[in-house]
């Protein structure tokens, strides 16, 4: 089995792509730069390392990268600087979503290719209904008027509801809602509902990186939990934080 990671050297990024690897999984990593990749990455047999920029790619080379793969996992995000947040690409996430669907369409895989695209609870699952506070709705808008990431993150997670679906012949896809992200050296007992126990605003959980990749390495690999969450959004927070 073979999974595509893009996102692959950010703080979750390169921990799903060493689950994938613990599990035996074959991965392959697009990166701008091979040097910020742990160095215990850049020797193993089982990881293939394309040096570009995701959106940089043409057509072809983003079909010949997907081509093959089992599954294709997103952890893109824009850096928390000035430049990460209000310069370009402003769309990186929604882009790259929608350039590598349409790649994995282009090559008619025989069965889905399986799209896990990290995401935020800060972003509501429209299917659902999912309840909001006025409060939290006043906030949500000024967000999405100040900080473009996260209109960003958005309208990445609507691509794959509206455009994608639930019935495509060729992409199944889950997006994966953590709240506020920490750092934690081992995965930790997390719990995974369907929207939101809380509010991202007012109350947000905890969520540590190590869990999420956990869970997105779930995802990927283990076809009992890939049939009960593909095509929804799932929330996923630290146990302690519930």
């Amino acid at each position: 089995m073979t999974t595509l990671v893009v996102g692959a050297t950010g703080a979750t990024g390169k921990l799903l792509v060493k689950q994938l690897l613990d599990r035996g999984q074959n991965v392959k990593v697009i990166v701008r730069s091979a040097d910020r990749l742990p160095e215990h990455f850049k020797d193993h047999d089982r990881l293939s390392v394309i040096c570009a920029s995701v959106l940089d790619l043409s057509d072809e080379e983003m079909i010949q990268h997907v081509k093959g793969c089992n599954a294709v996992a997103s952890c893109l995000g824009h850096n928390l600087s000035l430049k990460g947040i209000y310069g370009h690409p402003r769309k990186l996430v929604t882009d790259a979503t929608h350039r590598l669907c349409k790649a994995i369409q282009t090559t008619q895989p025989g069965q889905p290719t399986r799209f896990v695209l990290m995401n935020t609870a800060g972003n509501r699952n429209r299917d659902l209904e999912e309840p909001i506070s006025m409060g939290q709705k006043l906030v949500i808008g000024l967000l999405r008027l100040l900080l473009p990431p996260h209109v960003d993150n958005e309208q990445a997670a609507d691509y794959l509801r509206t455009n994608i679906g639930r019935n495509h012949v060729s992409v199944e896809w889950a997006a994966v809602r953590p709240d506020n992200l920490i750092d934690e050296e081992e995965v930790t007992e997390y719990e995974v509902h369907p929207s939101p126990t809380r509010s991202a605003i007012f109350n947000a959980g905890i969520t540590s990186r190590i869990n999420v990749a956990h869970f997105m390495a779930d995802l990927i690999t283990d076809t009992d939990t890939w049939n009960k969450w593909k095509g929804e959004m799932p929330v996923i927070y630290n146990k302690t934080s519930s």
